[in-house]
């Protein structure tokens, strides 16, 4: 049994297996290469009123407490989807009405924003709910 196995049956293998993965490894990056430009919403960033969102996205330190596509703390919701899941007007009320002094609830923080902020914000959020994500994060609700 075991001169079957030998030396050179070992290397070559080693080297075929090397082979194979290695251009399985170009073959997905090739692909991958492909995918992303039609992934690409980088061009939506130059709407003011998205990258003012950004900014305060940004500025206020959402991310401190909120995920937006899996990225971020656990803290609160992820907020990746909630544009789709509440729509425009139940984040605007939901921003304003905090905190909502609930006992035995995790309390937003009141960032006194202006209608203008909230709206700027609002945009952000809704222009995150619409890059493909691949279904990330699976769970719909955050």
């Amino acid at each position: 049994m075991s001169s079957a196995f030998s030396t050179s049956t070992a290397r070559n293998i080693f080297f075929g297996g090397t082979v194979f993965f290695f251009l399985m490894f170009l073959a997905l990056t090739f692909d991958t290469q492909q995918q992303l430009p039609q992934r690409d919403q980088r061009a939506q960033l130059s709407n003011p009123q998205i990258a003012a969102g950004k900014k305060l996205w940004e500025v206020n330190n959402c991310i401190g407490c909120h995920t937006l596509m899996g990225e971020g703390a656990y803290f609160a919701p992820e907020l990746g989807n909630v544009y789709k899941r509440r729509g425009p007007e139940f984040i605007k009320a939901w921003i304003q009405a905090q905190p909502t002094g609930a006992p035995g609830r995790r309390q937003m923080p009141q960032f006194n924003l202006s209608d203008k902020d909230i709206d700027d914000l609002v945009a952000f959020l809704k222009y995150a709910s619409e890059i493909n994500t691949a279904n990330w994060p699976p769970n719909i609700e955050g």
